[in-house]
């Protein structure tokens, strides 16, 4: 039987995964992130999942970066997990929005300092100007919070990705994939088979 809820079934198969842990799955949480932009440019890079639950899938960036821009410009977006040691891969297509500042202040204290002082020291996406350097910025910045504790910069917070669509696909020998979508209607899901 097909389980009903795909965001329950994400978060077994979830749970399966951080279980392997490393070396077989170095990194659960790492997903790929695929936006676009206004030139209809698609974009992918790979983004930590912090956070999931019925109202969504949540990540942290610098809102200055491309994907910031991007998600703020067009809030069309696409995820993927793919854990090769369960043969599985997720994939999830919805809209984005930006968390609440309250969320965003509460995972920012969570995070260790270096990381911290990194966001304020690192403009993201950005070009590094000749006679600067990531280092050089970061200690200026250790400085500048030297004994206190490092504030969320006002240009770093969280999206939610607000599923429409989530896809399990499952490795089958012989190219028989096992294939199944899920698409929101309403406040329910409707779950598909498809072919390989």
């Amino acid at each position: 039987m097909i389980p009903p809820n795909p965001i329950a079934r994400f978060l077994e198969v979830f749970a399966a995964a951080k279980a392997l842990g490393a070396p077989l799955i170095q990194e659960p949480t790492a997903m790929t992130l695929a936006t676009v932009g206004g030139d209809g440019q698609p974009s992918a890079r790979i983004v930590l999942l912090k956070a999931v639950d019925e109202e969504g899938f949540v990540f942290y960036t610098n809102l200055g970066s491309r994907k910031g821009r991007e998600l703020r410009s067009s809030p069309a977006a696409a995820l993927c997990f793919h854990w090769a040691p369960l043969e599985v891969q997720v994939r999830i297509e919805g809209l984005v929005t930006g968390v609440t500042a309250a969320e965003a202040d509460d995972y920012f204290k969570t995070r260790p300092r270096i990381s911290q002082l990194g966001a304020w020291a690192s403009q993201q996406s950005e070009v590094i100007p000749r006679g600067e350097d990531l280092e050089t910025r970061l200690r200026t910045t250790e400085e500048r919070f030297e004994g206190g504790e490092v504030p969320r910069p006002p240009n770093w917070s969280g999206f939610r990705l607000k599923p429409q669509r989530i896809e399990f696909w499952k490795n089958r020998p012989f190219r028989l994939h096992e294939r199944h979508l899920y698409t929101r209607d309403g406040d329910t899901w409707r779950v598909d088979t498809l072919f390989p």
